[in-house]
């Protein structure tokens, strides 16, 4: 064996001899799901923590697959140590999917509870983070689910394929959400999660046998922060405007007023958006391009689809009333508000950073005023298998 081989099998050896630190399963707890209160002057930390042998096909009681962890301390690192009281095992975070921070510890400051979870080594930063919206987050980590035994990964998914087929909502993990805080020329926003129904009985196992369970958890509209702060929620349309500009919609749906009574629903098949930042007469300024393509989903008017002016028309009325929402969306930000979640300041900084060094300091007070300009762009694919509704014959 010459010296070069000799070298390679000893650094294979040591690698293989294990991790300093291992963490044997028998004794860690699982923790998929962490809910941060604040109770008087103290956090209230609640783990959701995985029941090892009720997710096993032969050991199985019918029991929850989770269990509930509380503890309060002074600090958060404190309370989640204090679980051991409890728990017969470490509580590991290792692989965490959801964070729920309630609303009344949002409107204090969240920065406090993510430093903490930034600094744990177990951790990765992958996990998202949603506000609790009326409601502890205790509470919401406390209901059972449907389709899903572990309810930490009914809410990840949830929100996952919320983002994907509905711009209603909005995903983010750790690392993006303290970017956002700490950024300059953009505020941070949160997806809102809220309880609805009968809390206590949303807890019993009975929750889940029922068709229509008695509390359900869902996703809400998006929090918003000014540095590290909750100050509001946007609504719905704000919301969905929201989306459009940070380019965050894949696929979706949108109903559209017809040209004459009645609705028409579009599907939403591709979106493209970008914000660009400009400097005109001395003063920033703002260019946000939409360009949507769909098709024709439904249609509950008398309108001939097979004319080329109709297709004019309700594209025309999509551009209109999609340039509406995004403008109640700007609107909110910079009136209600008056925070940058849509990183305006960003776009600024990015076209020309020498004037962005200079109005920097003073964003906050020229940041209502910025002028922003919208423009869409919509095309209709397809109208569908059939030309027009049959609902027109039905009417006749």
């Amino acid at each position: 064996m010459n010296k070069y081989m000799f070298c390679i099998l000893i650094l294979t050896l040591f690698f293989l001899t294990g991790c300093w630190d291992r963490q044997e399963l028998n004794e860690i707890s699982i923790t998929l799901a962490l809910g941060i209160d604040k109770v008087e002057d103290e956090f209230l930390v609640s783990a959701q923590v995985v029941v090892p042998s009720e997710l096993t096909m032969n050991r199985g009681t019918g029991s929850s697959a989770v269990t509930l962890y509380q503890e309060k301390g002074e600090t958060i690192f404190e309370a989640f140590r204090k679980m051991t009281k409890e728990s017969p095992r470490k509580i590991y975070p290792g692989h965490l999917q959801i964070l729920v921070i309630s609303e009344e510890l949002a409107q204090e400051g969240i920065a406090e509870s993510l430093e903490f979870l930034s600094r744990d080594p177990d951790l990765r930063p992958d996990f998202y983070v949603v506000i609790a919206k009326d409601v502890a987050a205790s509470e919401i980590l406390n209901i059972t689910t449907t389709l899903e035994n572990i309810p930490a990964n009914k809410m990840f998914d949830s929100l996952e394929m919320s983002e994907k087929v509905w711009a209603g909502t909005r995903s983010i993990n750790l690392d993006e959400l303290i970017t956002d805080l700490i950024s300059e020329g953009k505020e941070a926003v949160v997806t809102g999660i809220q309880l609805i129904g009968n809390p206590q009985k949303g807890s019993n196992k009975q929750n889940v046998e029922s068709i229509k369970p008695a509390a359900t958890i869902q996703y809400d509209d998006l929090a918003v922060f000014k540095r590290d702060k909750l100050i509001g929620w946007l609504t719905e349309q704000e919301t969905i405007g929201f989306s459009y500009i940070k380019n965050k919609v894949t696929t979706s749906v949108r109903p559209i007023d017809c040209p004459s009574d009645g609705k028409a629903t579009i599907d939403i098949i591709r979106s493209k958006s970008n914000v660009k930042g400009a400097i005109k007469n001395g003063e920033p300024e703002v260019d946000i391009n939409v360009k949507v393509e769909g098709n024709v989903g439904s249609v509950e008017c008398e309108i001939d689809l097979e004319k080329l002016e109709t297709i004019n028309e309700l594209e025309e009325i999509f551009e209109k009333e999609l340039e509406e929402t995004i403008e109640k969306t700007i609107e909110a930000s910079q009136k209600k508000y008056e925070t940058d979640i849509c990183g305006f300041g960003q776009a600024i900084h990015r076209s020309n950073p020498k004037e962005w060094h200079k109005i920097q300091k003073n964003w906050d007070e020229k940041f209502p005023d910025l002028t922003v300009n919208i423009n869409v762009d919509f095309k209709i694919l397809h109208t569908g298998s059939i030309n027009n509704s049959f609902l027109e014959k039905i009417n006749d």
